[in-house]
This record gives structure tokens, C-alpha cells and sequence, in this order.
């Protein structure tokens, strides 16, 4: 990131900071090159404050600091993206994001990390962990089933009924993913090349 031009802001480029997981935007802040080169180091989104005329690490008060993923810049080289898995809610309100309430979009991604967490740590009394130590087989059968009932849902006119169908087919759909040791974005790879 030494290309980066903090001249034509007078020493500040804004920072968007994005959830890695869920590509939601949680916040705008402002760097100057020692911001920067902290947050670069030292792996957690630090800040010039133009209030406070210093730096400012995210979270050195509340805990919520912000861990980085990537770093980019933009085509111009004097904006900065930075993705980041945040550990609490982001914005001084208490909302994840300063930008309003989480959508529901990139939600898959979220629900994805749960499943994975309570499989990797053997959560004993997780329907999620219970399906998986079942084995491929159960899982398998359990997306059969969903997916039969989905189509049973599709012939009626109740949506409420055939979303949840829906929605329980994707849930089991990801615990069979995790058992074959693949994940949604490779899924989104495969079905981006076959777009191309």
C-alpha cells in the first residue's frame, strides 16, 4: 500500500470498512499515512480522528475492534477498502453497521461461519452438530427431504410455507457443504464460470 495519495486530501483518505463475511458496510473513517502503516502492522483498523486531531484504534474503548482481512485501494489510489471481521458490533449506537440495521443479504455467509463454528467446536446439543455426527448419509437424506418438501410447497399457494421450505433446504444445503469440505463461495466460483 505505498501507492497510496494522501496529498490531495490534505494528508487524509477516507477508509470503507467492510465485513468480510458479509460484504455489509459498517462504517467510513479517515487515514493518514501513519494510520495506515498501524493498521497495516498491527492488524486492527486504526484511525486519524479529525475530532481528536490523533490516531484512533476501533475499539481501544468498547472491545469491538476491527481484525483486517484485505486491504485495497482504489483505482485512483486515494480511497482505501478495507475488509474486516469485526468482533462486536460497530457503530456507538450498538448497530452492527453506522449505516443501519444488518440486512439480510450475505446472510448465508454469516449463517455458514455459525454452522461451521458449532461443528468445529462439537457444540453437544446443536441440531447442527447432532446432524453432522450422524454422518453424510443422514445429512444427505435430510437435503432429500427438504428438498422434497420444497416442491410440495411449490404446487400450493401458501409463500409463508414454501419460503421456510426454502429456507430449511438452504440451512441443511450448508451442512452438507461443510461435511464435503467445500463452502458457499466455491459454489459462487462455480456458478461465475459457468456465467462466463
Amino acid at each position: 500500500m505505498d501507492n497510496i495519495n494522501f496529498t490531495k486530501s490534505n494528508g487524509l483518505v477516507p477508509a470503507v470498512i467492510q465485513d468480510n463475511t458479509t460484504l455489509q458496510v459498517l462504517m467510513v473513517g479517515f487515514m493518514n499515512e501513519e494510520a495506515l502503516e498501524k493498521t497495516q502492522k498491527e492488524g486492527r483498523v486504526t484511525f486519524f480522528s479529525r475530532s481528536k486531531n490523533r490516531l484512533w484504534t476501533k475499539g481501544e474503548t468498547s472491545g469491538n475492534y476491527l481484525s483486517v482481512k484485505e486491504i485495497t485501494a482504489d483505482c485512483d489510489n486515494d480511497s482505501i477498502l478495507i475488509k474486516v471481521d469485526p468482533a462486536g458490533p460497530v457503530c456507538h449506537t450498538g448497530n452492527q453497521s453506522c449505516f443501519g440495521e444488518e440486512p439480510s443479504k450475505g446472510f448465508l455467509y454469516k449463517l455458514e461461519q455459525i454452522i461451521n463454528q458449532r461443528i468445529d467446536d462439537n457444540i453437544e446439543d446443536s441440531y447442527t452438530n447432532k446432524i453432522f455426527r450422524k454422518g453424510i448419509n443422514k445429512a444427505a437424506q435430510k437435503v432429500g427431504e427438504e428438498a422434497v418438501e420444497l416442491i410440495i410447497e411449490a404446487k400450493d399457494n401458501n409463500i409463508d410455507l414454501f419460503k421456510n421450505e426454502a429456507a430449511d433446504l438452504l440451512y441443511h444445503l450448508l451442512i452438507l457443504l461443510k461435511m464435503k469440505g467445500t463452502s458457499i463461495s466455491e459454489i459462487e466460483d462455480c456458478l461465475v464460470r459457468r456465467h462466463k
